[in-house]
């Protein structure tokens, strides 16, 4: 594998370090080349601007045409093509960070905001000229998996757990912006509880991940459903046949022998 190891946490010698560089060191001893962005050793820049984009700051910054316009003029600055081109090397991406205030980071946010821009990353057309999205896009043949360390116990994010359940609360991530782009979205390996880890802990934390970095190839997927793949309609509305009854995130997710079944 050509992996991309994406890291958002400002403490070298956290439970994220170590578990970082006890990962890349498992995927490097089996072979495969491993490429990182620790985007605070890095000091990466997370915002948005028009610098980034090249474009005149004399006229109204439409961030979405603009990073299209750039992008297609070779205008981009050069950290968000350095990340442009280690995606593009990578058959594999793997998203490191500590889920803060139910979400990510706000660097590795940025990383998203500045990088995964129109014309790169979305906003694409196929052969036939049908818009690619959800299952087919920039990513599409490449895997991707987060490693997210919380604080609260495995209960607090449970079905019925009062923080929510955490294939929810990372759907923005691995639905809506990896899915999105086309990856395969491979189950998160996640850490509960890591402010009250002992030595023991992050050694059978590391021990977990690594068996979790070396079945990449070998994982199933998460079932989403694709856009294109006949569940939706014109409109991208699941069709009244499937899955009938469900609603919100879940109903996205193929949880039945068919994708036309009662889930």
């Amino acid at each position: 594998m050509n992996v991309l190891w994406i890291l958002a946490h400002p403490e070298p010698r956290s439970l994220n370090g170590f578990l970082a560089g006890e990962g890349q060191r498992a995927l490097r001893a089996e072979g495969h080349e491993v490429e990182v962005s620790d985007l605070y050793a890095m000091g990466w820049n997370p915002v948005v601007d028009a610098a980034g984009y090249g474009h005149d700051p004399a006229e109204r910054f439409q961030v979405a045409a603009a990073a299209k316009r750039g992008y297609g003029s070779g205008a981009l600055s050069a950290d968000i093509r350095g990340e442009q081109e280690k995606i593009d090397r990578a058959d594999t991406i793997v998203v490191q960070f500590p889920l803060w205030w139910f979400g990510l980071p706000a660097i590795l946010k940025g990383w998203f905001d500045r990088v995964w821009h129109q014309g790169y990353a979305y906003g694409l057309r196929g052969p036939g000229g049908e818009w690619l999205g959800y299952g087919d896009g920039f990513l599409a043949g490449k895997r991707a998996m987060a490693v997210v360390t919380m604080g609260g116990p495995a209960w607090f994010y449970g079905e019925r757990g009062i923080h929510g359940s955490v294939g929810e609360l990372l759907f923005p991530l691995q639905h809506g912006t990896l899915f999105y782009a086309g990856a395969e979205v491979l189950p998160p390996v996640l850490f509960p509880g890591a402010d009250r880890f002992t030595p023991e802990d992050a050694g059978n934390a590391a021990k977990e991940l690594r068996e979790r970095l070396l079945a990449i190839p070998d994982t199933e997927p998460i079932p989403y459903r694709k856009q294109n793949g006949g569940d939706y309609d014109e409109r991208f509305v699941l069709r009244p046949d499937v899955a009938p009854g469900s609603t919100g995130l879940g109903a996205h997710l193929i949880t039945c022998t068919t994708t036309r079944g009662s889930c």
